[in-house]
């Protein structure tokens, strides 16, 4: 039986109970969205934007999924203290891939600011959900977003109306929770109207020792003048899979910042596409992984300069160990009329051992003549006369090796625009270079 039949045969079975569990937007495109991958199915390996990564085979095995919405035993505020010190954040949880609601942070967000459930938003606030759910990704060109939106149920919204700044940053946790072998499927959706601003970080974290399936679609609308952080940091464990397409839509003079951080997984494959649509809109697109054993990430990114006067920086870097795999396929395309256009995209790759293994391929686009744009890709091992000089100056060959493996990646962290934040990530970082970082830290859960 081809990974598809099984959840067509259950989508077939149940779209009645998915639907009374979730609310009319995410309804309303999930018929669509079902035939969408019923034709497309999962993506191949023969597929060039899937080359390194087979979603058939991540799919294959039977897992359990929570269609019906049970309650899950943990009550994530008594257990996780995952708070970055230094950084007083709002702190949210979505445990599996339903919003976390029985308790919630006493500190108050800025009149008009919704943030929570989506499935209870969108019913709350119909039409404004509506105007946006859904509108970025597209069922029609991607298997695993069109399997996702036929079976999310929930997830989170951020809604920031024109003016508002949400000065304290919101921090959302992502618990995995299951007893069997399990999948979850949810939503992010994250409005900005003209001059907003709010900052996001995401961490994702799996509770028990189980074969988890992650699916994550994101959608993030910046409008006029507005700015976006949004921080993801994965710190999961060897036995999940973690699919996660993030789409962004950019209006003029916009800047967003994106940085993705990958410190503990079992199979992490990220989408992030990018349209700039509006003169003056600035992108920073950033990423960091750091593997070993038999771990892989596999980064897909697409910046699509659709307009003239916008900015894209994009950097990503990958130090991998072991037998662990790397892979990075970066482009970015200037269209016609899209005039000065800056554009860099760097990716740069450390493999610590001969059985390592890196693929990337960084491509340029370009359909204007006035542009100023580069891009590049290394791909190569520890530095061996930095190495002999640091031991000349009695610093062991293993402590040689974790500095130079730290200062690689400095460049990542040092693009976070919270200081609290860059801080925990210099000391997580060192930490998992030196092996102390097999859990997260700071929580209940993982003592």
């Amino acid at each position: 039986m081809k990974a598809e039949q099984q959840y067509i045969d259950l989508f077939s079975q149940c779209e009645a109970l998915i639907c009374r569990h979730s609310s009319e937007v995410m309804n309303a495109p999930r018929a669509n969205a079902f035939a969408d991958f019923e034709r497309l199915g999962f993506p191949t390996t023969k597929q060039e934007k899937y080359k390194y990564t087979d979603m058939a085979k991540l799919f294959a095995p039977d897992y359990g999924l929570n269609l019906n919405r049970l309650d899950i035993p943990v009550n994530p505020y008594e257990v996780f203290k995952c708070d970055v010190p230094n950084m007083s954040t709002s702190l949210y949880f979505v445990v599996n891939d339903a919003f976390y609601n029985k308790a919630l942070p006493k500190a108050q967000l800025p009149e008009g600011v919704l943030l929570g459930s989506l499935k209870e938003l969108s019913q709350q606030h119909p039409k404004l959900v509506q105007k946006y759910y859904g509108k970025l990704a597209d069922t029609s060109k991607d298997g695993i977003t069109a399997f996702n939106t036929a079976f999310a149920q929930d997830g989170f919204m951020l809604y920031v109306p024109k003016g508002v700044v949400v000065e304290k940053p919101i921090q959302l946790v992502n618990i995995l929770r299951a007893d069997v072998n399990f999948m979850v499927n949810r939503r992010l959706l994250v409005v900005l109207e003209e001059g907003a601003q709010a900052r996001l970080l995401v961490c994702d974290h799996a509770m028990d020792d189980v074969n988890f399936l992650s699916t994550q679609v994101v959608e993030v609308f910046a409008a006029e003048n507005s700015v976006f952080d949004l921080y993801e940091l994965e710190e999961t464990h060897n036995r999940t899979v973690r699919i996660s397409n993030l789409y962004v839509n950019q209006e003029a003079n916009s800047n967003v910042l994106l940085n993705g951080m990958t410190l503990h997984n079992g199979t992490t494959r990220n989408t992030t596409e990018v349209t700039l649509n509006g003169r003056g809109a600035e992108i920073n697109l950033c990423g960091m992984a750091i593997a070993d054993k038999n771990e892989q990430v596999d980064n897909h990114t697409f910046i699509d300069h659709k307009v003239s006067d916008c900015v894209s920086n994009e950097l990503f870097k990958y130090v991998l160990d072991d037998q662990s795999v790397g892979a990075f396929a970066g482009k970015v395309l200037v269209r016609e009329g899209a005039q000065h256009t800056s554009s860099q995209q760097t990716n740069r790759n450390l493999c610590a051992t001969r059985e390592a293994r890196m693929y990337t391929q960084p491509q340029l686009e370009i359909y204007a003549d006035d542009v100023k744009c580069s891009h590049g890709a290394t791909v190569g091992q520890l530095d061996e006369k930095a190495l002999f000089y640091m031991r000349q100056r009695g610093i062991s060959l293993k402590e040689a090796r974790l500095l130079l493996m730290f200062a690689f990646v400095n460049e990542v962290i040092d693009t976070i625009r919270l200081d609290a934040l860059k801080d925990r990530l210099h000391l997580l970082v060192e930490k998992r270079f030196r092996g102390e970082l097999n859990k997260c830290q700071g929580c209940a859960i993982c003592k």
